[in-house]
């Protein structure tokens, strides 16, 4: 069967490109569900219960730099190797990656594997809510895992630290997009995380990441997808700068960017979790 227009292995698949291929040996497939703290949910467990077959589990918090006091930063470079070995995921793979809110988590993990080098990776459109609806199979057997190995090349230029940003935010020749809720985005309701001031980075504009996705929770079309950059008023002319609350929903505007075929941006992987910490840092409410 022809696969469906929107099906791109390097970006997005659908779940029925994904049930075509759930035999292919050199598949791979990843649950990279994580929720926020306050939901109390144990996006582990669940996978334990119910998975995708042969999906393995991607524990956002886990496979992170220990080494920073800020939350799930990227990996570094052996801690990645040492981990997907151990998950059997390497070279030659072809990598589909599914959460169990739809469209959310799985971005980042995504986005953590192009930051590796490998682009033989996709986001399941949907995840594991649309498979489900469509009543496709799920098991809650651990997969049968052999060691691969994987060789990775970090692609520094995909993500920006604090003062990479700054400098961004002062010239103001980037397009910074904030993923945030647009109360967030004001500063009119306070950050999830304690101790954080409210408001955006200087230069920065608000496209929740929600304004990307369907009622369904699968991505919109390139075109809508234009249409919701152009209408937060966004020039995908200009090199662009991804930030949300923590690293994590940035990474859908990454994606979304990578769909309309905008191919100069990064994440910056602090966020808001990293530039409302410091008080030194300026902030608009505007």
């Amino acid at each position: 069967m022809t696969p469906a227009p929107q099906d791109d292995p390097k970006t997005l698949v659908s779940t029925e490109w994904l049930a075509q291929h759930i035999n292919d040996p050199d598949l791979r497939i990843i649950d990279a569900s994580w929720h926020m703290e306050a939901l109390g949910r144990d996006a582990k467990a669940e996978y334990a219960a119910a998975h995708i077959p042969g999906a393995r589990f991607f524990d956002i918090d886990d496979i992170s730099d220990h080494r920073s006091e800020l939350p799930h930063m990227a990996p570094p470079v052996e801690k990645f190797i040492s981990r997907m070995r151990a998950m059997g995921v390497g070279d030659g793979h072809q990598v589909v990656i599914y959460d169990t809110s739809g469209l959310f988590s799985a971005a980042r993990v995504w986005w953590t594997f192009r930051l590796m080098g490998k682009v033989d990776v996709a986001v399941l459109d949907g995840g594991l809510p649309k498979w489900q609806a469509e009543g496709r199979e799920i098991e809650d057997m651990p997969p049968m895992v052999r060691d691969r190995h994987i060789t990775v090349q970090r692609q520094s230029g995909l993500v920006k630290d604090v003062t990479q940003v700054a400098q961004a935010s002062k010239l103001a020749v980037t397009e910074i997009i904030d993923a945030r809720a647009a109360e967030r985005f004001k500063g009119e309701a306070a950050e999830p995380r304690p101790g954080l001031r409210a408001g955006h980075i200087p230069n920065s504009k608000n496209l929740p990441y929600g304004e990307l996705l369907n009622a369904d929770g699968t991505m919109k079309a390139p075109d809508a997808l234009k249409s919701a950059f152009k209408a937060a008023g966004i020039d995908l002319s200009k090199p662009a700068i991804t930030t949300c609350g923590s690293g994590i929903t940035a990474a859908i505007v990454s994606l979304a960017l990578e769909r309309v075929g905008h191919r100069n941006h990064a994440l910056y992987d602090g966020s808001w979790t990293e530039w409302g910490m410091y008080e030194d840092l300026p902030i608009a409410k505007d």
